[in-house]
């Protein structure tokens, strides 16, 4: 069992930057592929980012790539999802997940309760 917990969400000015943390407890966190996902209001989870337990292995959404970073600590059991030049589209609920069996866009066995990410106009 591993859980999750998001962290660093808030208000942000369009243009702005955030960072989100997720901080994993119990079995070993280096052994999973970790991923962000986000859940804007009225529409459906979507894929973020996610990276390899080693972290040499990172993908993007196309919406994202080039403005977000996810990187990992292993040692902290902490990855991070590093969002710059935000757009009011990127409002929404972001949630970190683990997936065990390597990096992939979904099946992921476990899910944090999200962070709220707001960006004003």
């Amino acid at each position: 069992q591993v859980q999750l917990v998001e962290s660093g969400g808030g208000l942000v000015q369009a243009g702005g930057s955030l960072r989100l943390s997720c901080a994993a407890s119990g079995r070993t966190f280096s052994s999973y592929a970790m991923g962000w996902f986000r859940q804007a209001p009225g529409k459906e989870r979507e894929f973020v980012a996610a990276i390899s337990w080693s972290g040499g292995s990172t993908y993007y959404a196309d919406s994202v790539k080039g403005r977000f970073t996810i990187s990992r600590d292993n040692a902290k059991n902490t990855v991070y999802l590093q969002m710059n030049s935000l757009k009011p589209e990127d409002t929404a609920v972001y949630y970190c997940a683990a997936r065990s069996g390597g990096v992939g866009l979904d099946e992921y066995d476990y899910w944090g309760q999200g962070t709220q990410v707001t960006v004003s106009s």
